[in-house]
């Protein structure tokens, strides 16, 4: 078998080392169209749950992962000027991006995987391989050279955001939705090293457009955030890595594979960041592929079929509460004018649809007590025995 993967990122990189690992007389090359110690972006989260399920596909790239994140089990959010903690049930942990791609590029490059740095591809039809995997993310190549062949849906939210970094660690992760002037901003931050935290900058188009931010340049957009948020962040400004803003891209591949090519990670469907789950999906994607891959080695169709078969319905749930929560961000106004600290928060935890009270009190009880104080939830009626 050889197998194709276009995208050096986290899904393709860990793709690679569990079909080598599984099959080993595999030929495995991926291509990547940057540089071997390029990156963009700053510190990846990935959640306990998440991780659990790395650790069973391959406990060794787990276990160098672990090694090299920042834990935390709490997060604070901030509406109305008031902080409310989250206690979490376990730890959610980051990790730098570029340290994540180190780790992942030298399993892969210790189990046999072949890597092409600095390699764009421009015509897939003379591509050798058995499967190609398209792991390229949401400006996918190999899914944007034949859009109707994977049944491909697109638009574009309303909200304008970007990345950014800070020399600073902050405590814990927090989100901070903020009223200031005329405008409703958002930011979601959370540290990632000893010294760095990653800082998402957001506001709603109507903020946008008020504050004339379509004809600032990337400094003064920065500038305003800096302003905004400047009790956060101190005297440490915001720091820029390809940080351009941009309105978050939809896309849905109704199709997921067509011939014998296949799509994983965002290049599938794009997960919005604010479920903080996007390099978690796609590195399950990842391993469900290479299941299917392993079960049916010589009949590449029948692997492809069997892909999405298990992968799909669990995948399905995850985007679903992407949307759910991408949504709840589109009407940041209306929450944020209509609803105090306490029931923000409780609408916040809620907003996917995957979080009922039950769970709430199960898993944050804590925080549930606040809101029976406040009186967003009645309390829990005893039983009477």
């Amino acid at each position: 078998m050889k197998v194709a993967i276009v995208g050096g990122g986290p899904s393709g990189l860990f793709l690679s080392i569990l079909i080598k690992k599984k099959i080993p007389a595999a030929e495995v090359i991926v291509f990547e169209q940057n540089a071997a110690n390029a990156t963009f972006g700053f510190g990846v989260v990935m959640a306990d749950t998440g991780l659990a399920h790395l650790q069973r596909a391959s406990p060794e790239v787990c276990t160098d992962l672990i090694a090299a994140m920042r834990f935390n089990d709490r997060q604070v959010i901030v509406a109305n000027e008031t902080p409310i903690t989250v206690q979490r049930p376990g730890s959610g942990g980051a990790i730098p991006r570029i340290r994540l791609l180190e780790i992942l590029g030298d399993h892969a490059s210790r189990a046999g995987v072949h890597i092409h740095f600095e390699h764009q591809l421009l015509d897939f039809d003379r591509l050798d391989a058995d499967i190609i995997v398209g792991a390229d993310g949401v400006n996918s190549r190999l899914r944007d050279r034949d859009e109707s062949a994977f049944d491909t849906e697109r638009r574009h939210l309303t909200n304008h955001f970007a990345w950014y970094g800070v020399a600073k660690a902050f405590p814990n992760p927090s989100l901070v939705f903020r009223k200031y002037k005329t405008g409703y901003f958002v930011a979601h931050y959370y540290p990632y090293s000893d010294d760095m935290s990653t800082f998402v900058a957001e506001c709603d188009h109507q903020t946008w457009i008020d504050f004339g931010m379509e004809k600032m340049s990337q400094s003064e957009r920065k500038a305003i955030f800096e302003l905004v948020f400047s009790s956060e962040l101190g005297d440490c400004p915001l720091i820029s890595n390809n940080s351009s803003w941009r309105q978050f891209p939809v896309i849905r591949a109704h199709k997921w594979f067509s011939g014998n090519r296949v799509l994983i990670g965002d290049a599938l469907n794009s997960a919005h960041f604010s479920i903080g789950s996007g390099t978690r999906i796609a590195m399950e994607d990842a391993i469900s592929l290479a299941d299917a891959l392993v079960l049916y080695p010589h009949d590449g169709q029948q692997a492809l079929e069997h892909y999405v078969c298990i992968r799909k319905p669990q995948k399905q749930k995850l985007i679903k509460a992407s949307e759910a929560s991408f949504t709840w961000y589109e009407n940041i106004r209306q929450w944020m004018d209509n609803y105090d600290a306490q029931e923000f928060v409780y609408r916040f935890m809620t907003r996917t649809g995957r979080v009922d009270i039950d769970r709430l009190r199960k898993q944050y009880p804590g925080l549930v007590q606040g809101f029976e104080s406040a009186g967003v939830v009645p309390r829990k009626q005893k039983v009477q025995l």
